[in-house]
């Protein structure tokens, strides 16, 4: 809990900072500009990456597989994109981050070692074990 309210009272912050110290330097008109242009390139990026992840979504249930990295490259696009979306440098410097596929999957695999291994494995101990469930019902004549 103290995290995420650090987290809240930080951000700002140095968004604040950052906003009037780059501000100072090039201009508030460029200032303005640089925040409003992150965002409308952001957006198209994460419309485009955001498509793409849904095609692989869509390939992979059709498969047959478990789509557990897809759906959190989906999640790490939905926070890019809010990222983005708000005004800032700091924020959108971790927007785009997020938005760079080598960088996402790096994150990705740090944050959720193991835990996506572990999914995909036990579904496929399942599926190999020869086990079929389901439920029967004895129709009497």
């Amino acid at each position: 809990m103290p995290l995420l309210f650090l987290t809240f009272l930080v951000v700002p912050l140095l968004e604040i900072y950052l906003l009037i110290e780059i501000g100072s330097v090039i201009g508030a008109v460029w200032t303005v500009a640089g925040v409003v242009g992150t965002a409308v390139v952001g957006a198209a990026l994460v419309r485009r990456q955001g498509l793409a992840a849904l095609g692989r979504f869509r390939s992979a249930t059709e498969a047959g597989e478990l789509p557990a990295i897809t759906i959190i490259e989906g999640l790490a696009l939905l926070v890019a994109g809010a990222l983005l979306l708000t005004p800032g440098f700091f924020t959108d410097a971790i927007g785009f981050v997020l938005l760079t596929p080598p960088l996402r999957q790096i994150l990705i695999r740090r944050w959720f070692s193991g835990r996506i291994e572990g999914m995909g494995s036990a579904t496929q101990r399942k599926r190999d074990s020869g086990v079929v469930e389901g439920e029967f019902r004895r129709l009497d004549d």
